[in-house]
Order: C-alpha cells, then structure tokens, then sequence
C-alpha cells in the first residue's frame, strides 16, 4: 500500500479540511489512487511554543479534532493507518520541536517547510542543529520554494547534513508552474527525493495528482522510484526507520531537462 506524509485532512483547524465530511470524502479518493497508510499534517507555527498558554489551546483544539476524525475514519476505512503529526512552518530559526505531536505519527521525523514558500539565510544550519537534537528533518516541497537554486546546491547541503526531501505528485506533473516541475525532475534525475507526496487541502475540488503522476514516471520508466517514493519510504516513517536511497532516474524527462539546462548555459 502506498504512503502519505503531507496532507491537511484534520478537519476545521487550518486551510485544509472543513468537515469530518471533507475528510472522510479525501481518504475515500486516497484509497481510489493505493494511498492506505497516511500520516496527516496540520499546519503550526514553530513559534507558537514560545507561548506556552497559546500552544496549549491550539494544540488541544488539533487533539480534540484529530480524535473526531481518527474515529469516523477507523469507522468507515479500517483498512486505514491514519495517523497525525503536522507540518511545522520554521519561522523562528531555534524551534523546540519536543512535543511528540509535532512529529510525522509518533516517530522521529518532522514534516517541515519555511514561511511564504520564501528561503531564509540558515537554512543548512536549523537543520543540522534539528539533526544532531535527534530530529529527522524532512523538507516539504523544496521545488516550490522562491529562489531554490537550479543548481541544486542548496539540497546538496541540506543533504548532507541529514535532511530528507518529500515533493509533491503534482510539481511532477506541472501543479505548481514549469520552475517547479523543471526542478522536481531535477531532484528526480540526481536521485534526491526521499518521499513523494499529495499535500492534499482536504477540499472536494482539489486533486491528489498521484494518478497522473505515477504515469508520467512509468513513461520516463521509474517503475522502481515511485515504489521506493510513495510505498517503501512513506512506510518506513511508519516504523521510525530512515528512508532507503532512491536511484537516479535516467528516463526521457530528466535526460530532456538536462539538455534544456545545457543550452539554456550556452546561451547565457
């Protein structure tokens, strides 16, 4: 069974899903598309812990949702592991990310991005601190971000020093504009993803892309990254374990890219 790490499916605390119904109604089309494990991810803001009476109240109000949502899923899908954790917005450069509910299902990885899809300076430095305090950093959607370098030195490094990246089905298949698909195929073509990804809004108008997405891996023929992407990987957050290396795709689209990035320095 296929795996989600990203998605707003807790009903009534962020953009993401209004109801139990939006969220009973998103599950059902995750179970369409193979999607049987899922770790939600509410939204919250890093800085929220340093107000301690504030972080409570959002965290309880997240609780008590969670549960209502937990139960009416196991009710109606229990072939489901649905489980939660958030998508942690750093906007504070020292987050205190102890809180187990913070974490991607219990385990040690936390789903985390930067404010207004903008990069600030420091980057490589939250993480390694994360890292070295225990936390499995994984960098949501680091090909939507503003001004992420085409040469990809910036998850060289975020790499390297243990940080793991999940992008989006949809970037693949053009969702978020060409810069970010371009980019996506790049990751793709150096062997860098670690997790694909829904990021689903929990709204019945929104799309999952997976479908579409599978496709176009298997026509590039990356039968064997999307099952380490979206099966072997995801299910191993499920265990707290390390995701396991994923080749390099070689197929026709990344090999196109690479071509268009040549000429485009040639004519710079």
């Amino acid at each position: 069974a296929a795996g989600d790490l990203h998605s707003r499916l807790v009903p009534g605390v962020d953009d993401g899903a209004r109801t139990i119904e939006d969220t009973l109604e998103g599950i059902e089309r995750m179970t369409q598309v193979g999607i049987r494990k899922i770790i939600t991810t509410p939204h919250v803001d890093a800085s929220l812990v340093r107000d301690p009476e504030g972080c409570a109240e959002h965290m309880d109000h997240v609780d008590r949702a969670w549960s209502d949502a937990e139960r009416a899923v196991a009710e109606k899908f229990p072939e489901v592991d649905f489980r939660c954790g958030h998508e942690v917005m750093l906007d504070i450069p020292d987050p205190d990310l102890e809180d187990e509910r913070l974490r991607l299902g219990g385990s040690s990885f936390v789903l985390l991005e930067w404010p207004r899809i903008q990069l600030p300076p420091g980057t490589v430095e939250v993480l390694s601190r994360l890292r070295r305090a225990g936390i499995r950093p994984i960098v949501a959607h680091p090909e939507r971000y503003v001004g992420f370098d085409r040469e990809l030195e910036l998850a060289s490094e975020w790499r390297r020093v243990g940080a793991y990246l999940q992008v989006n089905y949809g970037s693949l298949v053009g969702r978020y504009g060409v810069e970010a698909r371009t980019l996506a195929w790049r990751l793709l073509g150096r062997g860098w993803i670690d997790y694909l990804a829904t990021d689903f809004h929990g709204r019945p108008h929104l799309k999952l892309f997976r479908r579409e997405t599978v496709q176009k891996l298997e026509e590039a023929a990356g039968e064997e990254q999307i099952s380490l992407l979206s099966v072997t990987n995801p299910q191993r957050v499920f265990r707290d374990e390390e995701p396991l290396p994923v080749p390099q795709l070689l197929g026709k689209h990344t090999l196109w890219a690479r071509l268009r990035e040549l000429l485009n320095l040639e004519q710079n």
